[in-house]
């Protein structure tokens, strides 16, 4: 199984917090309690979120990613792509990280910062994503910080650099819950996007188990549900957690009644093997 949505480190994006007390612990501490949920789980693969604006040594925030990575088998780092960073200086240093080949995608933060998809500080990123086949992921939807802009995290905001650069491989990640449909006309329509199911439930293994909460789990299935069936495209859905904000291996039972048992093997695994770790990368 491949979790491709998790966080080992603060994603040190305005108004957000560390998300989750266990990301300021030891690299050692997080490293272990990684390795025990993945292997709870019996996840082989994970990807995890950088941080933003770490400082000109780590352009990409991946260098805390990369030292966990280096105790966890399986982890790989997603370098954070910063709008308002497009100096030559700045790019050299991004594409020197991508160079070391431990780069597995980029992201970049709508919401959190207040930029569109179609901003200009964002092409030269997709135009590295494109030269290096890295895919491209975007934080859409609901937010964690009160100084975030929803207008940016909006997914129809994807429909639009998906036409303008086709090369690349975009991500919606949270299937831009709550705008979930809207999500899905996207992936329908675009054949290099796809969709994660990260960060639809949050919190501790009684929030996914207790059944006085059945009903909002009922909700988020339906949604998911909705989701796969417009957008007819079940090889483009990728499965996540947002690990530590919810349990891998309750989100995993989760995602197992929502996700129609046909799809399992491509949800949980293969298509996130082919966009990912296919040399490829997305056929």
């Amino acid at each position: 199984m491949i979790d491709m949505h998790i966080h080992v480190v603060p994603p040190n994006l305005p108004g957000t917090g560390p998300l989750h007390e266990l990301l300021r612990k030891p690299v050692d501490e997080v490293a272990a309690a990684l390795q025990a949920e993945m292997t709870a789980a019996g996840v082989t693969k994970c990807l995890a979120m950088g941080s933003w604006n770490t400082g000109d040594h780590d352009p990409l925030g991946i260098e805390r990613t990369l030292e966990i990575a280096q105790r966890v088998p399986g982890l790989s780092a997603i370098g954070i792509a910063d709008p308002t960073r497009t100096d030559t200086d700045h790019l050299r240093r991004v594409e020197t990280q991508i160079l070391t080949g431990r780069v597995a995608a980029l992201k970049g933060y709508l919401g959190y910062l207040h930029y569109a998809p179609s901003h200009p500080g964002y092409v030269p990123y997709y135009e590295l994503a494109a030269r290096f086949r890295l895919p491209f992921i975007f934080h859409t939807g609901d937010t964690y910080s009160p100084f975030a802009k929803l207008k940016y995290a909006h997914p129809l905001g994807v429909d639009e650099v998906a036409v303008d650069f086709r090369e690349v491989r975009f991500v919606i990640a949270h299937i831009g819950n709550p705008w979930v449909q809207d999500c899905a006309e996207v992936v329908y329509k675009n054949m290099n996007v796809w969709a994660d199911l990260s960060g639809l439930l949050v919190g501790d293994t009684e929030t996914l188990t207790n059944p006085d909460l059945a009903q909002s789990r009922q909700d988020v299935i339906d949604r998911i549900r909705l989701v796969m069936r417009y957008a007819e495209r079940p090889n483009r859905f990728l499965y996540g957690t947002d690990w530590p904000l919810a349990p891998m291996p309750a989100y995993r039972d989760f995602m197992r009644e929502a996700v129609l048992p046909e799809f399992h093997d491509q949800v949980f695994i293969e298509n996130a093997q082919l966009l990912f770790f296919n040399p490829r990368r997305g056929g």
